[in-house]
C-alpha cells in the first residue's frame, strides 16, 4: 500500500524492490533479527522478473536432488559449469559463494519459509553436467512469488509498500549511506539493499549497454526495470560491471508471445529461418540465440517439430504456446511448407539433413551433437518465432556479502544489492547465460544480502 511515513521513523534495513531477490532479502533480514524491516515496491504488486520467470532455481547437493536419484551433483561441478559457460568472464568467488549456498537456499526456502519446491528431472538443460532446476511443482515463477508473499503477508516484522517509488539513496556526512528518499520524504535505515532488477525497459540504457539490434527486439520482462538502482549506485561511487550481459531468448512466439520453452530443442525441435534453413547449432543455448534469430530476415523463425516432440513436450510451458493457439499443424511436411508459407524443397532437405546426422551418416553442418527426434513423425508443427530480451545481467559489483563496492573496490558503507541491480553471473553479452542464472543470483544474493544487513543493523 502507498502512503507517508511516520515521522523520525527509522528502519533498521530497507529495501528497494519486492521481486524474488527483495522478498527474499526481506525474509532473511527478519529471520536474522532484523527488527523491522521495510520493502518499497514502484508497482501494483510484486513480483518482477521473478514472476515471469520459469521459477527454476538451480542447486547442488539438495536432499530434493536425492531423492529424484541423483546423488553425485557438487557446488564445485555447478561452478565449473556456470565458469564454462560464460567463458570465465563472471567473478569466480561470486559464483563459487552462490553456488555453495544453492542447496541450503532451496532447503530453507522449503523448511523456513513454507515454499513448496520439487527438483524437476523433464531435461538436461544445455549447458548442465547434472539435473538440479528446482521450482514450484506446476505455476512457475508467479507460483513462486505467490508462495513467498504469502510468507512475508504474515510476518509482523516486515511492511510492504506498493506504488512507493524510491527516487534516490541518503547518505549521511561520512558517505554511508542511511535511507531512502521517495516523492514523499525521506525515510532512514541503519541499512539498504537495492532489489530492483535491471534496466531491460530502459530504451535507452539498453541502446547504450547492449546496442541497437537488441534495443530493437522484443522485450519480454517486468516493465518496471528502468535501471533505478545502478543509476543510483553509479551516483555514490558505486562501481559496475559487464553492462553489457543480458539473457535473451531465441524463441518467444512471434509477434507478442508466450515463451517458447527451449525444452523443445532439448527434446530434437530445430529452427529455420523464412528460406527453410537451419542457420546455427540450436543446443548452445536459448541467450546466444536470440541474436542468431534477430539476424533472419524479417527477425525470426520458424521452430519445427514432429508429434514426438510433441508429445515429449506436454505438460511444460510448451502447454501456454498450444493453448495460446501459436501452433500450425500438418499430416505431412509438404503440407506443412504450405501452411508456413516456407518453401517446400528446402524445408524438406533441410529435416532430410538432420535424419542424416541422426543416424550418424554425416557431420551436422553447424555442429549440433544431439538431436532427440529424427522428425518423421507426423502430424508435424510449427511456430512462427523472434528474438527477445528478457533481462540485463551486468550492475553494480558486489562482494561475496553482497556489499555494493565503490571503484577501488571498498564497500560502501550500509549498501547491499542483488537481483538484476548487482552484476550477476553470465560474464558479458549473450552467450555466457546458462539457464538459472538469473534466479539463482537473485535468490542466492537476496538472502545473503538480507543476512548481512540485519547484522550490520543489529
Amino acid at each position: 500500500m502507498p502512503g507517508k511515513f511516520g515521522r523520525g521513523q527509522e528502519y533498521p534495513v530497507i529495501i528497494v524492490g519486492a521481486g524474488g531477490c527483495g522478498i527474499v532479502a526481506a525474509l532473511a533480514a527478519a529471520k536474522s533479527g532484523a527488527r523491522r524491516v521495510l520493502v518499497l515496491e514502484k508497482g501494483e504488486k510484486p513480483g518482477g522478473n521473478t514472476a515471469l520467470s520459469t521459477g527454476l532455481i538451480p542447486a547442488a547437493g539438495t536432499r530434493f536432488q536425492r531423492e529424484a536419484g541423483i546423488t553425485d551433483d557438487t557446488p564445485e561441478l555447478m561452478a565449473r559449469d556456470i565458469m564454462t559457460k560464460n567463458g570465465g568472464q563472471a567473478d569466480p568467488a561470486i559464483v563459487t559463494h552462490l553456488c555453495q549456498v544453492s542447496a541450503r537456499l532451496v532447503e530453507w526456502l522449503v523448511d523456513k519459509v513454507g515454499c513448496d519446491l520439487i527438483c524437476h528431472t523433464d531435461f538436461l538443460y544445455p549447458g548442465m553436467s547434472r539435473i538440479r532446476m528446482h521450482g514450484p511443482p506446476h505455476g512457475y515463477g508467479a507460483e513462486l512469488i505467490e508462495q513467498l508473499q504469502a510468507t512475508i503477508d504474515s510476518d509482523p516484522r516486515i511492511e510492504l509498500r506498493t506504488v512507493t517509488p524510491v527516487e534516490a539513496l541518503v547518505q549521511d556526512e561520512s558517505g554511508c549511506i542511511n535511507g531512502v528518499r521517495t516523492a514523499e520524504q525521506i525515510v532512514t535505515a541503519q541499512a539498504v539493499i537495492l532489489a530492483s532488477d535491471g534496466f531491460g525497459a530502459n530504451p535507452r540504457m539498453v541502446r547504450e549497454h547492449l546496442g541497437e539490434q537488441i534495443a530493437s527486439a522484443p522485450y519480454s520482462g517486468c516493465q518496471n526495470n528502468t535501471g533505478d538502482g545502478i543509476r543510483w549506485g553509479i551516483e555514490v561511487g558505486a562501481a559496475t560491471s559487464c553492462m553489457d550481459a543480458y539473457q535473451g531468448h531465441g524463441s518467444v512466439a512471434a509477434p507478442d508471445g508466450p515463451l517458447v520453452t527451449w525444452g523443445l530443442i532439448v527434446n530434437g525441435a530445430v529452427l529455420v529461418n523464412r528460406e527453410g534453413n537451419r542457420f546455427g547449432d540450436e543446443s548452445r543455448g536459448y541467450s546466444e540465440f536470440a541474436q542468431e534469430v534477430l539476424s533472419q530476415p524479417r527477425g525470426e523463425a520458424w521452430e519445427i517439430l514432429d508429434n514426438q516432440v510433441y508429445e515429449a513436450s506436454l505438460g511444460t510451458r510448451f502447454d501456454e504456446v498450444i493453448h495460446a493457439g501459436r501452433i500450425i499443424s500438418a499430416p505431412s511436411l509438404d503440407a506443412l511448407a504450405s501452411a508456413t508459407g516456407l518453401p517446400r524443397m528446402q524445408l524438406t532437405q533441410t529435416i532430410e539433413e538432420v535424419r542424416l546426422v541422426r543416424r550418424g551418416e554425416k557431420p551436422d553442418r553447424w555442429g549440433r551433437s544431439h538431436f532427440a527426434s529424427a522428425l518423421n513423425t507426423p502430424p508435424f508443427h510449427a511456430i512462427r518465432v523472434t528474438g527477445a530480451l528478457f533481462h540485463t545481467q551486468g550492475g553494480l559489483v558486489v562482494d561475496n556479502h553482497a556489499r555494493v563496492l565503490d571503484k577501488t573496490r571498498r564497500p560502501i558503507r550500509g549498501l547491499y544489492a542483488g537481483g538484476g541491480t548487482a552484476v550477476g553471473i553470465s560474464g558479458r553479452g549473450a552467450k555466457g547465460y546458462l539457464a538459472g542464472n538469473g534466479l539463482l543470483a537473485a535468490l542466492g544474493l537476496g538472502v545473503t544480502a538480507g543476512c548481512n544487513a540485519a547484522e550490520c543493523a543489529t
